[in-house]
C-alpha cells in the first residue's frame, strides 16, 4: 500500500474511532481499532523498507552479479598499435575508464564467473590494505588456465615461457589459486608488463592506507584460449589520482617465441640481427588468420575489412609476433 493509501485508511479509522467514543463503546473495542492502525502503520514501513533495499541492491550489486553489465569503454584491438619491443603501451592519455559512481573508499574484489570456454573474465576491486595477504604464498600448480602449456625455452627468465599470471596481483590483495584470477600469460608480460604496475599500487597502498580503484580486463580474440593481452586499469581515491592512476595494455607476447593463441602451442623463431638490418617494408595483415601479405595480394581484397590492418616494418618482427607469410604472395 502507498503512502496515499495508508493516509486515507488512517483518517477513515480516526473518524470511526471518534463515532464510537461518541457512542459509549467499549475501551476494549478501541483497543483492537488502535491495534489495527498500528499494524497497518507497521506494514506500510516494512514495504518501504523493502523497497529501499530493492533500490539499494540495484545501485550496489552483489558479487555474484556480472561485473561485465558495467563495463561500457572506449577500447578495442583493433585501435592499438603493434608490439614493438615494449611489454605495453598507454591508453586513453593513461586515464581509465572509471565512472564517478565506481570510486569507493570501501575494500572489496569481484571476479567475473567463467565463460563457456573456461576463460577468465574482467575482475575488480578497491584496493585497501585490509585486502592485503598476511600469510605466504601457496602452491597453484594444480590450477590449468585456458591454454596453459608447459613450454621451456632457454633464454626466457625462468625457463618456462608461460606463467599463471593473477589478473589482480597476489600482493594486492592475497587471491591465489582463484581460476576466476588466473590467465595463461607470457613470463614476459607477467614480469616486464604486469608487475611494474602492481607494484605502484601495492606501494602506494601500503604507505598511504589509502585506496585503489583496480581493474584488469583479459582480452580475448574470438575463441582463442590465450589473451592477447590484459588492459590494466587504476585510479586512487582518496586523493583523486594524484598518488596513482594508468590506463595500460600490456601485450601478452614473447620475444622470439610464436604463439597460437587458439590454442596455447608455441615455438621458437631463431632471428639474427640480419633480419632487422634490409629495407622496412609494407604488410598488409589479417588479424584473425594471422597472415601478413603484400598490398598487392589478391588475398587482401577478400579479406573482411574488420581483420584488415596495415604494416610497416620487417618481416620478423611480424614472425615473432605469431604472423606467417602469405603462400601465395610470399611477401
Amino acid at each position: 500500500m502507498g503512502k496515499t493509501g495508508s493516509a486515507i485508511t488512517k483518517f477513515i479509522l480516526a473518524i470511526v474511532f471518534l463515532i464510537i467514543a461518541g457512542l459509549g463503546i467499549s475501551g476494549d473495542f478501541k483497543t483492537e481499532i488502535d491495534t489495527v492502525i498500528t499494524q497497518n502503520q507497521e506494514t506500510n514501513d516494512t514495504l518501504t523498507e523493502k523497497e529501499e533495499t530493492s533500490n539499494s541492491q540495484e545501485e550496489n550489486p552483489s558479487e555474484d552479479s556480472n561485473v561485465d553489465q558495467s563495463l561500457e569503454r572506449s577500447f578495442s584491438l583493433e585501435s592499438l598499435p603493434e608490439y614493438k619491443d615494449e611489454p605495453y603501451v598507454i591508453i586513453n592519455d593513461n586515464i581509465p575508464f572509471f565512472d564517478e559512481d565506481d570510486m569507493t573508499t570501501k575494500s572489496y574484489e569481484m571476479f567475473s564467473e567463467l565463460d563457456e570456454l573456461g576463460r577468465c573474465g574482467v575482475v575488480h576491486a578497491s584496493i585497501g590494505k585490509d585486502l592485503m595477504p598476511t600469510e605466504e604464498r601457496e602452491y597453484i600448480g594444480y590450477v590449468k588456465p585456458t591454454g596453459w602449456q608447459a613450454s621451456r625455452y632457454e633464454g626466457v627468465d625462468g625457463g618456462y615461457l608461460y606463467n599463471r599470471c593473477h589478473l589482480i596481483g597476489f600482493q594486492l590483495t592475497g587471491e591465489n589459486a582463484n581460476e576466476k584470477n588466473l590467465i595463461t600469460g607470457t613470463r614476459f608480460m607477467n614480469v616486464q608488463g604486469m608487475l611494474p604496475f602492481e607494484n605502484q599500487v601495492a606501494n602506494y597502498v601500503k604507505n598511504t592506507e589509502n585506496h585503489v580503484m583496480y581493474r584488469v580486463t583479459p582480452i580475448f580474440e574470438e575463441e582463442n584460449l590465450v589473451a592477447s593481452g590484459v588492459l590494466m586499469e587504476a585510479k586512487s581515491v582518496e586523493d583523486n589520482g594524484d598518488g596513482v592512476m594508468f590506463n595500460v595494455y600490456c601485450y601478452n607476447v614473447q620475444p622470439n617465441i610464436v604463439i597460437d593463441y587458439s590454442t596455447g602451442a608455441n615455438y621458437k623463431v631463431e632471428t639474427s640481427e640480419e633480419d632487422n638490418t634490409g629495407e622496412r617494408m609494407e604488410y598488409i595483415l589479417n588479424t584473425n588468420s594471422k597472415k601478413f601479405h603484400l598490398p598487392s595480394c589478391d588475398g587482401v581484397n577478400q579479406m573482411s575489412e574488420k581483420n584488415k590492418k596495415n604494416y610497416t616494418g620487417y618481416k620478423s618482427e611480424l614472425i615473432s609476433q605469431g604472423y606467417e607469410a602469405c603462400g601465395s604472395c610470399n611477401p
